[in-house]
């Protein structure tokens, strides 16, 4: 009778849409929406898993995690779990207010994503006082812990709110604002003199000519130029570069940190670095007048910018002077100043490599960046839009050339007949989808594209940028031609960098400020001593330094954004030429011609005028009744209207000419 009676309930279990499963776990990314509940991202793209807001044990959102599946839909295949432990913090330090009361203080963050408060020992407010807006960092949270503690890192004074906004960006992103004691202690251990035994281990060339060419603000000076003549059209030109791999060792604290950040961030008032100031203003900074370890690839070349033969290794070099990019260009220009021959001689080849560059079908995409002008407080007082010039040129193809020589180096290396683990810099070719409507647009400002292979594609992008080159259109098809392509990232799998046409490619040219390149200063200093390095980690490093990349960009152009904000908020009510830089449903994008400052032209306030409607393969925006085209690239007059600091967002208004 039992068993006739289990039989039914059985089947009825069968039956059930959820279903218990066998214990499964996975790693992957927690994101928690506003509601609270949160899913984890697996990072074999396998689906999300969905967690109740009880069931994130001590995880915030971005952590990586390690989770358990403990529910699965048999017919939708979706999935719930419970976060077992926290394997990688995104975030440590966050922004938000102090509460105090008379023997603790709690921290509650300033977020839209919930996360609970800090408790913080009186002991660690550092002189915070009642709803004072602070920096606190996440210094211990244990399972059987309510409450996470935390500790004030610092107060963020109501009068410097630029000081505040800069520190929230980067925060958020996740890179520490500080670094930890024992990280900065090991770097104050680190010895100021060289060791005379390390010398006698390294290739010697203080006696050569070598200089560092950088923006007039830089502190970190990575890459110097070394320069002799050896006969008739017969050049040693060295790419030295700081030996950061020399002082960071594997399994230090240092390590570890720059391992975490990855690189350095670059906001408009300041630099947020991936290694303690002593290494990378001081010890590895290629600083004049100073004896330095680098590591270098030395080329012997001709006129024409043919390689002859190389050597890479280690070195010694005694920087003899420090050019600054406009230096550099005014000696270009008007073939007058400190070391005039060398600097042209080297300013030609490098035109010839980039010549040759190009005519092998790497894409040609003009460069801007913009750079403010700031008063004693770091208020903007003027934009400026800097162009890449022969001076820049100079010096990133010297470091295209040895960046591209380490990774063709290393490529013909093997261990076992297999490929040793190495972070390579990879662009996939573009997508034909993604294409497809940027060459319908093209056409119609006359652009042909030959779609037969992926050179030919290439040749047709630098022909497209030529030809539009000082004409309406260039800015907008610069734009959206970038947005076409795929995106350069780390990985162990070598599929070569379509757009700078090399068939191996890889970071070794900036070591204080990437992480990618010190694991490539390892990797090639293992093989060079005959005992190549194998790690199995290699590809989870690269995975992780490709993350940190994207974050820091997202950071960089947020801190862009809000310094632009901040300046046309002093000019309200003003008109400006700009460009339409994008168009959606609600109304389109203008970037001003003087600043490159974006804000948005509502569809609210074109209605007035005209009910205008999306034309999404035009990327234009046209109107039922006139016919008016607002289309991408288009130029038009704008008066700025609101500055919204705290959303970095500017809105204009739509001027009729």
């Amino acid at each position: 009778m039992r068993n006739k009676k289990t039989k039914p309930k059985q089947k009825k279990q069968t039956k059930s849409k959820t279903k218990s499963v066998a214990v499964q776990q996975t790693k992957g990314r927690l994101e928690v929406t506003r509601s609270g509940m949160g899913y984890v991202i697996i990072e074999n793209g396998t689906g999300d898993i969905m967690v109740k807001p009880g069931d994130f044990a001590t995880a915030l959102n971005g952590d990586i995690v390690r989770i358990k599946v403990i529910k699965e839909n048999s017919r939708t295949g979706k999935k719930e779990g419970k976060v077992l432990e926290v394997v990688t913090r995104k975030q440590t330090e966050f922004v938000g207010h102090i509460q105090l009361s008379t023997n603790f203080a709690f921290f509650v963050p300033d977020t839209d994503k919930p996360m609970p408060d800090l408790f913080i020992p009186l002991t660690d407010i550092k002189g915070a006082k009642h709803k004072d807006r602070v920096i606190a960092r996440l210094v211990k949270w244990d399972k059987e812990d309510k409450k996470p503690v935390g500790e004030v890192v610092s107060i963020l004074h109501p009068d410097n709110a630029n000081d505040a906004a800069m520190k929230e960006i980067l925060a958020q992103a996740g890179f520490p604002l500080q670094f930890p004691d024992d990280v900065l202690e090991e770097a104050a251990r680190l010895p100021e003199h060289l060791d005379a035994e390390e010398i006698k281990h390294r290739r010697d060339c203080r006696d050569i000519l070598t200089f560092t060419i950088d923006p007039v603000d830089a502190k970190d000076f990575d890459d110097a130029i070394s320069f002799r003549v050896l006969g008739d059209d017969k050049y040693e030109i060295g790419v030295h570069i700081a030996d950061v791999s020399y002082y960071v060792i594997p399994d230090t604290a240092l390590d570890a940190e720059g391992y975490k950040r990855a690189t350095s961030v670059y906001l408009p008032d300041r630099v947020n670095p991936m290694l303690p100031e002593r290494i990378s203003n001081e010890l590895c900074s290629l600083r004049p007048k100073e004896d330095k370890l680098t590591f270098a690839a030395i080329f012997q070349m001709n006129g024409k910018g043919e390689v002859k033969q190389y050597w890479l290794g280690r070195t010694v070099i005694h920087s003899n002077h420090r050019f600054t990019y406009e230096d550099a260009q005014a000696i270009i220009e008007t073939k007058e100043g400190l070391y005039k021959e060398e600097i042209l001689l080297l300013n030609d080849i490098a035109q010839r490599l980039r010549k040759k560059r190009f005519s092998k079908g790497a894409i040609n995409f003009s460069s801007q960046e913009v750079r403010f002008k700031l008063d004693e407080k770091g208020h903007p007082i003027g934009i400026m839009v800097k162009e890449s010039k022969e001076a820049h040129q100079l010096i990133e193809e010297f470091m295209l050339l040895a960046n591209r020589t380490v990774a063709e180096n290393v490529a013909k290396q093997q261990v076992n007949k297999k490929p040793i683990p190495f972070p390579y810099r990879v662009h996939d070719q573009p997508d034909e989808e993604k294409l497809a409507p940027f060459i319908q647009f093209a056409q119609k400002y006359g652009h042909r594209f030959d779609m037969s292979s992926p050179e030919a594609i290439a040749f047709s992008f630098n022909n497209m940028l030529k030809e539009a080159k000082g004409k309406s259109e260039q800015h907008v098809l610069e734009q959206l031609g970038i947005r076409t392509m795929a995106k350069a990232i780390y990985t162990t799998e070598n599929i070569g960098h379509y757009g700078l046409a090399f068939e191996h490619y890889c970071h070794f040219t900036s070591p204080i400020r990437r992480y990618p390149d010190v694991l490539v200063h390892r990797v090639l200093a293992s093989i060079l001593s005959g005992k190549p390095e194998l790690d199995k980690k290699m590809q989870e490093k690269c995975k992780h330094s490709s993350e940190r990349e994207r974050a820091a960009m997202e950071c960089e152009r947020a801190g862009n954004k809000y310094k632009q904000v901040e300046f046309l908020k002093g000019h309200l009510g003003e008109i400006f030429e700009g460009v339409v830089s994008g168009v959606a449903s609600f109304g389109f994008w203008v970037e001003t011609v003087e600043h490159k400052c974006e804000g948005l032209v509502s569809i609210i306030s074109l209605s007035d005028y005209d009910d205008f409607r999306l034309v999404e393969s035009d990327y234009s925006l046209v109107g039922r009744r006139s016919g008016r085209i607002f289309r991408m690239g288009d130029k038009v007059k704008i008066k700025v209207v609101a500055a919204n600091l705290e959303k970095r967002q500017l809105d204009y208004e739509w001027i009729i000419k």
